[in-house]
């Protein structure tokens, strides 16, 4: 499956437009009036709608999805706490949703017991499996690929031979950035014979620094103060909302790599991110959700969709600012990394990758 571009130009209007509540529901949003052909539903994770990372992502996509198609009517209920996420499933399911979006690992549990109690809608969840249920189409990635190339891309920019990255949850989501990421800088130090150290992540063992949460900045601001503290001058938040944290302290000590969806298109801080680790939930959920409306009630096959490097479903995002300030020779090394891994010479692996 090829997916479009995900910095289309179509896209990042929606994308802009969905890191904004809807101003008519407090406790969720409405993009298109009652009583359309097709109910499409979104349930978000703890991050919420206005996380800036794949909440707001897998939103866009549903918008897109509408976009194309005006039978599509979308909304979403947002959860605050792990235990919201049963509920709002099972609510969403009996308002009459034809399609039900979750977003994250942590809803696979919930999202299997809802798609159970109701086969005959059809559910959806970004980044995770589908329980073995017929009527759960399961949207992965194969983050590490990605995170590799920024990997390499931070030991070769950094000037104090350390990087450092953390996360929010010890979870598949999260750990797969950090794999990815740590064999990229493993690549560049077997290259160029150096010996850039890699701070709040070890791949061997699986362990690492965490905020253990995706949406308090201040967790994220205390990691990363912790991590430059011990030399670190790019750093890498795997943590949702909570990275905000890491983006706004930092500047002269440390640049920023983001995660999930470009950070110069989805919040503020541009200046200080040398790229994204991009996760294209918008073009995979649109997809999916425009599939499944034109479907006449037939389930969407639930091997799912899988995003790589090959089929643009994970990238890196342009340089933005940094463009000018990365060497020229280091670009096309990770260009050429890139073209290897596609081309199956390079095979990067995480024991949290999709199976």
């Amino acid at each position: 499956m090829k997916i479009a571009a995900f910095v289309a130009a179509s896209g990042l209007a929606l994308f802009a437009a969905a890191c904004s509540k809807p101003a008519d529901n407090p406790s969720g949003g409405s993009s298109s009036a009652a009583g359309a052909a097709y109910k499409a539903c979104m349930v978000t994770d703890t991050g919420g709608i206005d996380d800036h990372s794949f909440n707001a992502g897998t939103w866009a996509g549903m918008e897109k999805a509408k976009a194309a198609n005006t039978a599509i009517t979308t909304s979403y209920v947002a959860s605050s706490a792990m235990s919201d996420y049963q509920p709002n499933l099972t609510n969403q399911a009996a308002a009459g949703c034809k399609y039900i979006q979750a977003v994250g690992g942590l809803m696979a549990d919930a999202t299997t017991a809802a798609a159970k109690a109701n086969p005959k809608i059809q559910f959806a969840i970004v980044d995770s499996g589908n329980g073995d249920q017929a009527n759960v189409y399961p949207i992965q990635f194969e983050t590490q690929q990605a995170a590799y190339l920024a990997g390499y891309l931070a030991a070769g920019y950094s000037k104090s031979g350390k990087v450092g990255t953390y996360g929010g949850k010890k979870i598949p989501p999260v750990t797969i950035f950090m794999d990815g990421f740590a064999d990229g800088v493993k690549k560049y130090n077997e290259v160029h014979k150096k010996n850039v150290v890699l701070l709040g992540w070890d791949k061997d063992k699986q362990d690492g620094l965490f905020t253990d949460d995706f949406v308090k900045q201040d967790a994220g601001k205390a990691k990363s103060d912790a991590l430059a503290a011990q030399g670190a001058d790019v750093i890498m938040p795997v943590a949702g909302g909570a990275g905000l944290g890491t983006a706004a302290n930092a500047g002269t000590k440390y640049t920023v790599i983001w995660v999930d969806s470009d950070g110069c298109t989805t919040t503020k801080y541009c200046s200080v991110m040398l790229t994204t680790v991009v996760k294209n939930m918008t073009d995979l959920v649109s997809d999916a959700l425009g599939k499944a409306a034109t479907s006449n009630g037939t389930l969407l096959n639930n091997t799912g969709a899988k995003g790589t490097l090959q089929n643009n479903g994970v990238s890196l995002a342009p340089y933005h600012e940094f463009d000018t300030k990365i060497d020229a020779t280091l670009k096309a090394e990770i260009d050429k990394l890139k073209a290897d891994i596609i081309a199956g010479t390079i095979t990067v692996n995480s024991p949290a990758q999709p199976k």
